[in-house]
């Protein structure tokens, strides 16, 4: 007879305000030759955290979480989101004569934009799952300690992409 499991705990915050939306334009592919139409969603941001309690019997400090979701929000707020890791999407940054611009192309389409309204992720595709991993992975970097982290990009009411991860 195989002896019970010790049931294990864990300690987190999950975050989701009405500041951690952000509107931003993207296209996306599927079906290996299918592009969308340039279109913008208001995207809203939950994050769900998990680490050790510190001296202060909390997992992070609100605060300080909020502001380094804020930051990542304000980053993607009122841009063009381009993957730059798309296997048949080509974006190039092209600066001549003055002119900063980014052009984006995908078979026999072409986009041309303000380099300044720009962001462009190392993804393979800008769905909300991929945005969601981007985050999470820009949270990691700044918020030491982690030990599981979701996050959900909703890019309309009832539908959202989720990225989970777990340090091993």
């Amino acid at each position: 007879m195989a002896e019970p499991q010790q049931p294990t705990t864990s300690y987190g915050v999950r975050l989701s305000k009405e500041s951690f939306t952000f509107a931003a334009a993207h296209f996306i592919t599927y079906d290996g030759d299918v592009c969308e139409p340039l279109h913008g969603h208001n995207y809203a941001l939950r994050v769900e955290l998990e680490g050790p309690l510190d001296e202060n019997a909390y997992v992070y400090d609100f605060i300080a979480t909020r502001d380094a979701i804020q930051r990542l929000v304000h980053q993607l707020d009122h841009c063009v989101l381009l993957p730059t890791e798309h296997p048949r999407i080509l974006v190039q940054r092209v600066t001549e004569a003055g002119q900063d611009e980014v052009i984006a192309r995908f078979e026999e389409r072409r986009w041309v934009f303000p380099a300044a309204d720009c962001r462009l992720l190392p993804l393979p595709n800008t769905t909300a799952e991929m945005l969601a991993n981007w985050i999470g992975r820009q949270l990691i970097d700044v918020l030491p300690g982690l030990t599981a982290l979701v996050v959900e990009v909703e890019e309309c009411a009832g539908q959202a992409g989720l990225w989970r991860w777990r340090r091993s």
